[in-house]
């Protein structure tokens, strides 16, 4: 049974119908699902979460879909890790990974929208759904549409890594590389969508696909025994994740799954592309578009799109906002890989070296408990270390060869 009651404006706050819409006709402001709380506490328990598939479906009641999911089986659960040696090497004394580098199907937290969206496409009746990407979320419509028998259009732009295309044109999608940034690309989006009559995830369908992020947030809280931690630090592009991680958190206190939310939440950007996390620093209420300039593709939208609301969760929880250069991104990469073992993409190279400032500045306790949110595999954007790291040591096959490159002390820790 499902237990959305329509959209609503999130300005104005007028109501609407369920329907693939995202804008409010009155003051142009975005709309969102409305839930009946009420009904949801009644129907819902931690013990049946619990009990429940160890997919983001486990949260199926808090999610806008009205009868049985159909996409993302597999998806969403994805491990807490408790780090010890980045902890140490950061000086802090709780840190946890939430590492969506390990999700199903594409190793990124967008198979979580994705899964939600084309659930909720198909039963508003679509045959056809399309994105604008900046990488990871074309991978996830490409292979969620693939599994689904859905005609798909993806459209990214032309510079994007080439790692990304590739786990793109895999799945035999309509791949349109556009020569432009992604706003450019965005903006086209929504032109194409005003003529064709397709399930566009990140336009029409928007409103139901940014509640897949919400799992991201509840994870977090069930894995770490019902509790919220104190501190959380998420990558921003268009605004929508650290948003819906909030409102996960307040969601499950308002059903009484937790006892307290005193979660502070940050803003993580690369310096290249930072109009949220410029906008927090300088105590601004105005998001201005910039033009990206940084390897973290992933994260390079100059007009977020939910910009504001990203901001606003910052300011509401407490939080603050920091921001990466290139080679400061690498650096993050690199010691992610080298203290637990995880090896992301550029986005988690801005939250891991975010994370540090926010400490240096004093932003974040030491002592407080911290959860760093991991979204995307680096697998995917390999260019952006090969420069960074070491070659393979070549020796002949032999015993001697291997001794001889002993004595030389190149060995690494």
């Amino acid at each position: 049974m499902s237990h959305v009651k329509g959209m609503r404006c999130k300005e104005c706050g007028r109501e609407y119908p369920k329907s693939p819409i995202y804008v409010c006709e009155y003051c142009f402001g975005a709309l969102e699902v409305n839930y009946n709380y009420e009904a949801i506490g009644k129907s819902l328990s931690r013990k049946k979460i619990e009990n429940g598939p160890k997919s983001i479906w486990r949260y199926k009641e808090l999610l806008p879909i009205d009868g049985e999911p159909t996409d993302g089986l597999n998806t969403g659960f994805t491990p807490l890790i408790k780090s010890r040696n980045l902890a140490k090497e950061l000086g802090v004394k709780e840190l946890y990974i939430k590492d969506d580098s390990v999700s199903h199907p594409t190793l990124s937290f967008k198979d979580r929208v994705v899964a939600v969206a084309l659930s909720k496409a198909k039963e508003f009746g679509f045959d056809t759904v399309a994105c604008a990407s900046t990488g990871n979320l074309a991978n996830s419509v490409c292979a969620h549409s693939a599994l689904a028998g859905l005609k798909r259009f993806v459209f990214i732009p032309a510079d994007l890594e080439m790692g990304k295309i590739v786990a793109s044109l895999i799945y035999e999608p309509n791949l349109i590389a556009i020569e432009g940034t992604y706003d450019e690309v965005n903006r086209l989006c929504a032109e194409i969508a005003s003529k064709h009559k397709w399930a566009f995830v990140n336009i029409n369908i928007r409103p139901f696909y940014a509640e897949g992020s919400k799992t991201y947030g509840y994870e977090i809280a069930e894995q770490l025994g019902w509790r919220a931690p104190q501190n959380i630090i998420v990558p921003v592009a268009g605004g929508s994740l650290i948003s819906k991680i909030w409102k996960a958190l307040n969601e499950f206190h308002k059903l009484g799954f937790v006892s307290e939310v005193k979660t502070k939440i940050y803003a993580a950007q690369a310096e290249g592309c930072s109009p949220v996390v410029t906008a927090i620093r300088e105590k601004s209420d105005i998001i201005r578009p910039v033009k990206p300039k940084t390897i973290a593709k992933s994260l390079a939208i100059g007009n977020p799109a939910d910009g504001y609301y990203a901001m606003q969760t910052v300011r509401e929880s407490g939080g603050y906002g920091a921001y990466a250069s290139d080679s400061e991104i690498v650096d993050g990469i690199k010691l992610l890989a080298r203290t637990e073992g995880i090896f992301t993409e550029t986005a988690g190279g801005v939250t891991v070296a975010a994370t540090k400032k926010l400490l240096e500045e004093g932003r974040i306790s030491r002592n407080e408990s911290i959860v760093i949110c991991i979204t995307g595999n680096g697998l995917k954007t390999q260019e952006a270390v090969y420069d960074h790291i070491g070659k393979p040591y070549k020796i002949k096959p032999s015993l001697e060869a291997f001794e001889e490159y002993l004595k030389k002390g190149v060995v690494q820790r």
